[in-house]
């Protein structure tokens, strides 16, 4: 990882705790791990990659190089952009995280879920605009309200179990989710048509993969009652960015936008100018002193390495292919 996100992951009391159970060798790969041939040295005797940010490719020759490699430790997010399956096939230990990355996610979702039940942000925007107070007798508010989760992903999850808090109703879709899980979720499974027409406040939490990329389409979207408010944490483009356009620009729906298609928008987006669209820029994962909670949750998994017990947070062959 670059020197700066490794002081900010590993700050010095996570630092202290790596260095007493191994030999740290910092290695700098700006574009990959074999253009230095004392990056070439170092990974001949190295046991575990700790890697994090802006990581290169771990391609076949770079497992040539490590002979004893025998895990990779990601203190971040996602591992697809980096890991090879070839990895996986070579028995190496793969752990991310991704949890500690998502915890963050699912509070300033649960934030906005709450905020949107008031309306806050339209009558917010509507209110310096105006410069007078806004009527909001016509506010639906949080008691019972239908809170739709699109996908069961960590964080999708980590949201439904954080609702229980409040008197609201959940209904969750995912392919991968059986109605007894949605249950223990404190959520009802539905398809995907119903998820929309039911749903007050929508929350999507589906991972960018080809299959999914334009999936909040136009049809979806319509099927949505006015005045709805639609969330995206997750990926842009998940969500038909011409088809949500028309949607806010109409008036018709509310949208909380941490994420965007494009990213940034371009400054002519009428996105930027409506009272119904809440914009942030994609700072609901780790920031600040959240992102020493992915040091430790990274350095823990090497703790348990060197201590010959399993990883916590393993990432399995199987969910290479769909996780974002």
């Amino acid at each position: 990882m670059s020197e700066y996100s490794r002081d900010r992951v590993l700050v010095p009391a996570v630092r202290d705790r790596l260095e007493r159970v191994a030999d740290v060798l910092p290695i700098r790969a700006e574009h990959t791990f074999l253009d230095d041939p004392a990056v070439r040295d170092v990974l001949a005797g190295v046991d575990v990659l700790l890697t994090g940010w802006g990581c290169p490719q771990i391609t076949p020759d770079v497992l040539d190089a490590a002979p004893r490699l025998r895990a990779i430790v990601h203190a971040a997010g996602s591992v697809k952009g980096f890991v090879t399956p070839v990895a996986f096939d070579r028995g190496i230990q793969v752990t991310s995280a991704v949890v500690a990355n998502a915890l963050p996610v699912a509070e300033y979702t649960v934030a906005t879920i709450v905020l949107s039940g008031k309306r806050a942000f339209r009558l917010g925007a509507e209110y310096k605009r105006d410069r007078q107070r806004p009527d909001p007798t016509h506010v639906p508010g949080n008691y019972g309200t239908m809170v739709g989760l699109l996908g069961a992903s960590r964080i999708g999850r980590m949201v439904a179990d954080r609702l229980r808090a409040f008197d609201l109703e959940v209904l969750i879709s995912d392919p991968y989710l059986t109605p007894a899980e949605a249950a223990e979720l404190g959520a009802e499974l539905v398809e995907l048509d119903d998820l929309f027409r039911r749903s007050d406040v929508l929350s999507v939490h589906a991972p960018l993969l080809p299959e999914t990329v334009g999936l909040v389409d136009a049809r979806l979207l319509g099927l949505l009652r006015d005045g709805s408010v639609l969330i995206n944490t997750a990926r842009g483009r998940v969500v038909d960015a011409r088809a949500l356009e028309a949607e806010c620009v109409a008036g018709r729906l509310d949208a909380v936008l941490d994420v965007t298609d494009p990213e940034p928008l371009p400054p002519d987006s009428p996105l930027l100018d409506l009272p119904n669209v809440f914009l942030t820029p994609h700072l609901a994962g780790a920031l600040g002193n959240e992102v020493a909670r992915l040091g430790e949750l990274a350095v823990g998994e090497v703790e348990r390495l060197a201590a010959g017990r399993p990883l916590q947070h393993a990432i399995s062959p199987a969910e290479l292919g769909r996780i974002a």
